[in-house]
């Protein structure tokens, strides 16, 4: 019997549904839809891996008013939690919440261009897993 995960997709709202896909598309490794350009009112972002969901951007007219009620955390797949946080604030992303502790725990609250928040954890090599 094969597992099929009944997530498809995690949808984001966006003003800028292409922009904000190529941000996300840069944090995550994930390749955005041959389907999609510049303008359209929905764009998606693709794992190369079998039945991980994809990033689903669709254009919403509202702004963003409160707190997400949901978020992604971020482990980095090779280098560090602080090297990742320093790339994804080059990349447009602004730290909101810095949880890090002395001892190297913790994680950093960050927000996408359109303010989406995420959380970066340590990576699997700093939690001496790999």
């Amino acid at each position: 019997m094969t597992f099929m995960n009944p997530v498809c997709h995690i949808t984001f709202d966006a003003h800028d549904p292409y922009a904000i896909a190529e941000f996300w598309s840069a944090l995550t490794g994930y390749k955005v839809s041959k389907e999609d350009a510049p303008g359209d009112d929905e764009v998606l972002i693709e794992s190369d891996q079998p039945g991980v969901p994809g990033l689903l951007f669709i254009r919403v007219p509202e702004g963003k008013s409160v707190k997400n009620r949901i978020h992604l955390d971020i482990q980095p797949p090779n280098g560090t939690r602080d090297a990742e946080v320093e790339r994804l604030a080059e990349l447009g992303a602004k730290i909101i919440s810095d949880q890090r502790k002395a001892e190297g725990l913790g994680w950093v609250v960050m927000a996408d261009p359109e303010g989406n928040e995420f959380c970066v954890e340590r990576s699997a090599m700093e939690r001496g897993l790999v």
